[in-house]
């Protein structure tokens, strides 16, 4: 027991580690509109499939947390915990102009809890928006040079507390209760490029802290001795999430050597303002084949009303969303003693998105391609805790260079840690 105190005690603080050196966590323009670029609630081992996770609970006999669907919690028979962090490449291109970032960031906290046979409990933490960008766009008033500036910093966390039960042998269901929260922070300003000429910014702040709902439910049945058919739905509310907003509209000059002064004006104002965030509502169907301890294969298609998105009742004019993924999972001998490499999980996957962003007439797409692998480390407790080591990598690119638009080049690493485990086990004494 004092061991696994110490290993809670141990994640904690890489946790605490983390957030501390948290700084900017992405770095594209794209994610201006809405509330940013969305995470996902994918751990590395589902991304790494393409993203299928609607119909997936238990692969080869080893326990996922999907909280994608919950309904996949009454599969867990193991007290679960998982741990990882993420980090991004991006190629940010526009006609002959390039330019190249690399962040970095704690990814996922997530554990789960067998309640009897038919059910399971899972709570954990992770982003759910990334806001980061700055750009300038420079236009000419009469003979005047004129600078549009954009920036943007912040993000969304979501904490989750979710129930999984199963009804008979073939149904599940389950819920998520969430906690959205963190902030998004946008500034506009248009600077003139004449000496001694004032310059005017907008600078708004939404910081959020709110509830939502999301659940899901899994069908499945046999089509061989082997092989199972597992259907599935997971779905979230379109439920308003409080927040409170700042606003300052000021003026302020440029020194001789360009940096910003203290404004030297505040011309409007607002501070903590009651608001709201409206969220979308979303759907996600899945279908996945499996054999027992050997394979998976599955897809997944999802549609997002984002054209619900409002901040403080205002529509943020964002388009409905559609996407699909396929992939799988093949593992050739998980219990082989003679090759630790047929113990390996090998997954690969491919995904295709139509954002909610639309520019002009350009709708904004995704495209990915993903793999990884599961690495079993060996078992501990007499044979009762398994670990393994989860590694994904995501190569795709959003956006075009059409019609002047900005195309993203994108590699995506993810790193996860899984332990599988008998905790909280009733000891009789003969």
């Amino acid at each position: 027991m004092y061991k696994r105190i110490n290993y809670i005690a141990a994640i904690l603080v890489l946790v605490c580690g983390l957030g501390v050196q948290a700084q900017v966590t992405t770095s594209s323009p794209y994610s201006r509109y809405g509330i940013g670029n969305m995470k996902g609630s994918l751990l590395p081992q589902l991304r790494a499939m393409g993203g299928i996770s609607t119909a997936v609970n238990k692969v080869t006999g080893f326990n996922y947390i999907n909280m994608q669907n919950p309904a996949s919690y009454s599969g867990i028979n193991l007290t679960t915990i998982d741990i990882g962090m993420s980090a991004d490449l991006t190629n940010l291109s526009r006609a002959n102009l390039s330019e190249t970032s690399f962040n970095s960031t704690f990814s996922h906290l997530a554990f789960a809890i067998p309640v009897n046979r038919r059910s399971a409990l899972s709570f954990g933490l992770m982003p759910y928006s990334d806001l980061g960008y700055s750009y300038k766009n420079t236009t000419k008033i009469d003979t005047m040079s004129v600078d549009q500036r954009y920036e943007g910093e912040g993000g969304l966390s979501k904490a989750y507390l979710g129930y999984g039960y199963r009804i008979g042998d073939h149904l599940r269901i389950g819920g998520n209760l969430e906690y959205i929260f963190g902030n998004l922070l946008t500034t506009r300003a248009t600077e003139y490029n004449v000496a001694g000429a004032y310059n005017a910014k907008l600078q708004n702040k939404n910081s959020v802290g709110g509830f939502n709902y999301s659940y899901g439910i899994q069908y499945d049945f046999n089509v061989g001795a082997k092989t199972v058919v597992t259907l599935g739905y997971s779905g979230s509310t379109s439920g308003k999430v409080n927040s409170t907003q700042s606003f300052y509209a000021t003026q302020y000059l440029r020194d001789g050597s360009g940096n910003e002064q203290t404004a030297t004006d505040t011309l409007s104002s607002v501070v903590n303002g009651k608001s709201s965030l409206k969220l979308p509502m979303s759907h996600n169907f899945g279908i996945s084949v499996q054999q027992s301890d050997k394979w998976l294969v599955g897809a997944d298609f999802r549609l997002g009303k984002w054209s619900q998105l409002s901040i403080n009742d205002v529509n943020q004019g964002l388009q409905n969303s559609y996407g699909a993924s396929l992939g799988g999972q093949f593992t050739p001998d998980y219990t082989s003693y003679n090759s630790y490499f047929k113990r390996v999980d090998y997954r690969l996957g491919v995904s295709y998105d139509k954002t909610y962003i639309k520019i002009g007439n350009q709708d904004i797409k995704q495209m990915a391609a993903s793999f990884g692998f599961g690495f079993p480390l060996p078992s501990a407790n007499a044979g009762s805790a398994f670990y393994k080591i989860n590694f994904t990598t995501e190569l795709g690119q959003r956006g075009t260079l059409n019609n002047n638009l900005v195309k993203e080049q994108f590699i995506n690493f993810h790193l996860g840690f899984t332990l599988n485990d008998t905790w909280f086990r009733r000891y009789r004494v003969d």
